[in-house]
């Protein structure tokens, strides 16, 4: 547009001057720059130069410049020997750099938004260029625009333990829960509720209940505990999510909610009743399908930021897209979804919950009851390494393995990996009627306590008394 790129001609020269007087100065410079950093390509090629001197382990000065400039054929373009001499003369004092060097990232950021703006506009007059890879591109620009220049301090051990403190004295007054919780005792017992930065994978075979499983602990969050939560579900639209949630926290079966028959009186009150807390609940749903990793980045972002959102859940993690460049190279492509993920996790100070398949190695393996391992996961052993937990969810009477009693599946939650704490089984059911998953040793106790809400809403519609809990989840006459 006719415009001078931003730069500093006279701090770049400062820098270099000081890093060759210095050596504190070249720590530093060496630290926080990078040769993009330098608007004049002589000024680069000298930080080039003192780079690899650095890496040598040989001491920069301007005999060792010169020599290492000369050594790869490139002396005479930056000037000779002269301008070296004359850098070291325009550096007001080595103790500035620390300025000069905030000076040179201002700079360079300025100019990446430029670089990264003018591809922009330029894809966006392309008629070829879809809209969706349109804006996934100009996410990932703009990002690494900033990204690139942005590092992070070192902290001393002092502020981190008195942060570690704060953190102690909360856990003592919530009841040793440090996290979001999951609804589930036995399970938060071991894993103190979702913890801060985490990254859990859920994985399990097709229809073994991953997404039934992720919805209770986002409706335990969110209506039971008031936690603001956000799912983002790449596979089921958001009206098909809703119902789900409708059915577990109903208790009405499915099948009658899709309309496989016609709900009575009392179970239209039962509906509007139990989906009161539900209907308040701070719970978000994104169901934009195949989502790019840099788009489901700015949401969470956003929703962090605008909602408090705690907790989140991607419903699943191979469906995502990774970056364009690696689009064709599945493994690599879902290894840097699995990293985008950790890194979303890490920087926003929240716990993720990332749904993933499993390969067919633990069916096909003989012995050990078909229980998964975390070999099993699908299309990358980077899963593995980037998550902080691992949770299998393992239905031995889907798999032929055993026999339950019908809509009471056995169901069993293995905490493969846990960076944090231990790893356990946990053993649960399963109510394929209700789509919900239940302790073994609450279920009971949840149940009766529910017979005298049931009872009175039968009695305020007329219809017969019912003969406990068994009776409704078959679908059985009142």
């Amino acid at each position: 547009m006719g415009n001078i790129p931003p730069q500093a001609l006279d701090v770049e020269e400062a820098v270099l001057g000081a890093m060759l007087l210095e050596s504190s100065a070249v720590d530093m410079a060496l630290e926080e720059l990078t040769p993009s950093c330098f608007y004049d390509e002589k000024h680069r090629l000298i930080f080039e130069a003192m780079s690899e001197l650095v890496t040598e382990h040989v001491a920069v000065d301007i005999v060792t410049c010169a020599s290492k400039l000369r050594q790869k054929g490139n002396l005479e373009a930056v000037g000779g020997a002269v301008v070296l001499a004359g850098l070291s003369q325009k550096v007001g004092a080595a103790a500035h750099i620390e300025f000069y060097v905030k000076i040179l990232k201002q700079k360079a950021i300025q100019r990446d938004l430029i670089t990264a703006s003018t591809e922009i506009l330029r894809d966006a007059y392309d008629d070829s260029v879809s809209v969706d890879n349109l804006i996934d591109d100009a996410q990932s620009k703009v990002y690494a625009a900033i990204q690139n220049n942005m590092k992070k301090d070192v902290q001393d051990i002092g502020s981190l333990i008195n942060d570690a403190m704060d953190q102690i004295q909360f856990n003592q007054e919530n009841l040793g829960l440090s996290g979001v919780p999951s609804g589930f005792p036995s399970l938060d017992r071991v894993t103190r509720g979702w913890q801060k930065s985490d990254l859990v994978i859920l994985a399990a075979r097709p229809s073994v209940g991953k997404t039934a499983f992720a919805l209770n602990i986002l409706r335990n969050a969110a209506v039971d505990h008031h936690r603001p939560v956000a799912i983002f579900s790449l596979e089921m639209s958001a009206l098909q999510l809703v119902m789900r949630l409708m059915t577990s926290e109903s208790g009405i079966s499915a099948d009658k909610l899709k309309g496989g028959a016609r709900l009575e009186e009392y179970e239209w009150k039962q509906l509007e009743m139990r989906l009161a807390e539900l209907s308040k609940a701070p719970l978000y749903i994104d169901d934009t399908p195949s989502i790019p990793l840099m788009e489901f980045r700015t949401k969470v972002k956003r929703l962090v930021k605008q909602k408090d959102v705690q907790l989140v859940i991607v419903d699943y993690l191979q469906l995502m897209q990774g970056p364009v460049e690696l689009r064709g190279l599945r493994e690599q492509e879902v290894a840097a979804i699995s990293r985008g993920l950790k890194a979303t996790a890490k920087e926003l100070n929240i716990p993720i919950i990332a749904l993933s398949q499993l390969s067919r190695n633990a069916v096909q393996r003989t012995g050990g009851n078909g229980k998964p391992q975390l070999s099993d996961l699908r299309e990358s052993g980077s899963i593995e390494q980037d998550a902080d937990m691992v949770i299998f969810i393992h239905r031995p009477d889907y798999l032929g393995l055993g026999e339950s009693p019908a809509g009471k599946e056995t169901t069993q939650v293995i905490i493969a990996k846990h960076r944090n704490g231990e790893v356990c089984d946990i053993d649960m059911l399963f109510k394929a009627e209700q789509v919900r998953f239940v302790e073994p040793g609450e279920s009971l106790a949840a149940q009766a306590a529910s017979m005298g809400t049931e009872s009175a809403m039968n009695a305020d519609a007329g219809a017969p008394s019912w003969g406990g809990p068994d009776d409704f989840s078959n679908n059985q006459p009142w």
